[in-house]
């Protein structure tokens, strides 16, 4: 079954331009890897030469998470020999790279619509292959981004630009637009016997 579809619709594209489609993908669940896939990709990204623009929403800018740290390497390995793609890192935490403007627990709400309003702004413009949209799921839940807006502009994207959102309780508006959809479980979890978060493995 290796690379085998269940079905070929019948929706008059080639094989080819049905695989080359640009995807919407959705990691969400309570368990743990939501973040660390999607970063995943974005390797597999890098290595195929795409633009790569990764948008942290929620956690910390002062907390510098090992996966960018590895991906900024890359980013230098572009900038330095050309291999691989370019690479951009935007956290809110202590306001956007783009804005320059130091973030409060008071605006978060505002910051997270800027950062929505600029990534409407990429995507009209084509500026990156793939976009990680990191926690995305929590402030759309919280009502300071417009799902309906999500759900419009990521359905009349053009070009070819493949957006990942992460995070718990994905609004059901989003998964029904998703190509793709992950669920992540949790069965055991170490912080379930009062273990706390450890190096290499949650950051």
């Amino acid at each position: 079954m290796k690379g085998q579809v269940t079905e070929t619709p019948d929706d008059g594209l080639t094989t080819r331009q049905r695989r080359n489609r640009p995807l919407v993908i959705v990691h969400t669940g309570d368990g743990k890897g939501k973040s660390t896939a999607a970063f995943g990709l974005a390797l597999r990204g890098w290595n195929q030469g795409w633009p790569i623009g990764v948008f942290q929403f929620v956690k910390s800018a002062k907390w510098r998470i090992g996966e960018q740290s590895a991906l900024e390497a890359l980013a230098d390995v572009h900038d330095t020999t050309g291999k691989g793609g370019p690479i951009e890192w935007h956290k809110m935490g202590s306001g956007w790279s783009w804005s320059r403007k130091t973030g409060s627990e008071e605006d978060h709400q505002a910051a997270a619509a800027e950062g929505w309003a600029e990534i409407k702004r990429r995507l009209a413009q084509q500026t990156h292959t793939l976009y990680v949209l990191d926690e995305f799921t929590y402030p759309i839940n919280w009502g300071w981004i417009d799902v309906d807006d999500v759900v419009a502009t990521l359905t009349e994207r053009p070009g070819h630009q493949h957006v990942i959102i992460t995070g718990r309780r994905c609004d059901p508006k989003i998964i029904e637009i998703a190509d793709l959809v992950t669920e992540m479980t949790k069965i055991v979890h170490p912080f379930d016997h009062g273990q706390k978060g450890q190096r290499g493995i949650e950051w």
